[in-house]
């Protein structure tokens, strides 16, 4: 624990928030890895301020995987009453941003790789880090061409999310969409001869709810999440300049996250059709009259049936058949795609702490992890 913790905190002292580049924190953990013999592979995005990395020891086939991200949510207006780049403990929580989500489960990675540089290996450990999860699983679907070939075929990937260490096996997809309804400019005191579009977008909205109804109520549906059926979901909504001026334009940011079984280009489908119709019944009064919609992020979903041998695997290392689905959007869903078996399951509770003031980590869920990081080696040593 002592490695660890020591690691914990020196992760948590890069702000390595989604918005900066996180270049320090991955030149850290590259040094950490090269010292103990580690075969590295950084991954550059397109701006030269954001990296991934693979890493690998021992023999090429097979392994095991495990993958976390290196960035963090912001703390900004928040109210932390420490500060929150700089680890600090209080009986048995340590305390700072990403402790839970997800620097615990990284530290508890580097543990690992320690720990496996020293034993006799009969596959490889692999590891991933990744960045711009918080933005919706950014980084990882850029780097998704360049990892393929170097992952191989491991028997299992583990992506460390908080879970309190329940192996997790599925959870929705989500894509996000900014719309855009134009309308027409024009003087407030002759607002009626005019298409206001803040009037398009409440419509809009409206529709949105119906295709919420028409999800819940006619689409698939799974009792293991605590929302049972995919979901729309509006977020923002924007418009106008001035009051005595008939705005022309507003926008309004949505999502829908999506069981598997949904196919979420049905959903898109359904969404197009609410902004056709809306559009429609306007342009009797202006041809002008339109909705666009721009998908600007997607990322898919991940379902793993119980049975399979990836779930069986990941119970007897985590020592516990504590299985479950959770709400929150993983990077798991990349790696399955890539025919990688994955399954979910790290330190802390994101219900608990994730993306919160004064977020901590408890000693007995870092403990926890460790326990399964030394099953992990011991499962690829002589």
């Amino acid at each position: 624990m002592t490695l660890t913790i020591a690691t914990l905190e020196r992760l948590i002292g890069f702000n390595s928030v989604s918005a900066r580049s996180n270049l320090e924190i991955i030149g850290f953990i590259e040094g950490f890895l090269r010292e103990r013999g580690f075969r590295l592979t950084r991954l550059p995005d397109g701006t030269g301020q954001k990296a991934g990395l693979y890493a690998e020891i021992g023999p090429s086939e097979g392994g095991l995987l495990l993958s976390g991200h290196t960035d963090v949510v912001p703390t900004d207006g928040q109210n932390w009453t420490r500060d929150p780049f700089r680890m600090s403990r209080d009986a048995d929580r340590l305390y700072g941003r990403g402790t839970t989500d997800m620097k615990g489960y990284l530290a508890c990675m580097l543990s690992a790789a320690d720990l496996a540089a020293r034993r006799d290996l009969t596959e490889p450990l692999k590891l991933v880090f990744s960045y711009d999860e918080e933005v919706g699983c950014v980084g990882i679907q850029k780097m998704a061409d360049q990892l393929a070939p170097l992952l191989g075929s491991p028997r299992v990937c583990f992506v460390g999310e908080p879970t309190e260490m329940r192996v997790t096996i599925g959870h929705k997809g989500k894509a996000a969409i900014k719309a855009t309804c134009t309308g027409q400019n024009g003087h407030s005191a002759l607002a009626p001869y005019f298409v206001n579009a803040l009037h398009v977008a409440a419509d809009f909205v409206i529709e949105l709810r119906r295709t919420q109804t028409r999800l819940a109520t006619d689409g698939a549906r799974d009792p293991a999440y605590d929302i049972a059926y995919s979901t729309v979901h509006i977020g923002k909504l924007s418009g106008g300049i001035a009051l005595n001026i008939v705005p022309d334009i507003a926008e309004l940011i949505l999502e829908y996250r999506h069981l598997v079984a949904d196919d979420p280009e049905r959903i898109m489908d359904m969404i197009r059709d609410a902004a056709r119709r809306v559009a429609t019944r306007y342009r009797a009064d202006f041809a002008g009259v339109d909705i666009t919609l721009d998908r600007y992020n997607s990322y898919p979903g991940l379902e793993v049936p119980q049975d399979a041998p990836e779930v069986t695997l990941a119970g007897r290392l985590a020592g516990n058949q504590n299985i479950a689905k959770v709400a929150f959007g993983t990077e798991a869903g990349v790696f399955s795609a890539l025919g990688i078996p994955t399954v979910v399951c790290g330190p802390g509770s994101m219900e608990g702490q994730g993306h919160k003031p004064d977020e901590f980590i408890t000693l007995d869920q870092l403990s926890a992890c460790e326990r399964i990081m030394d099953r992990v080696v011991d499962e690829i040593s002589a």
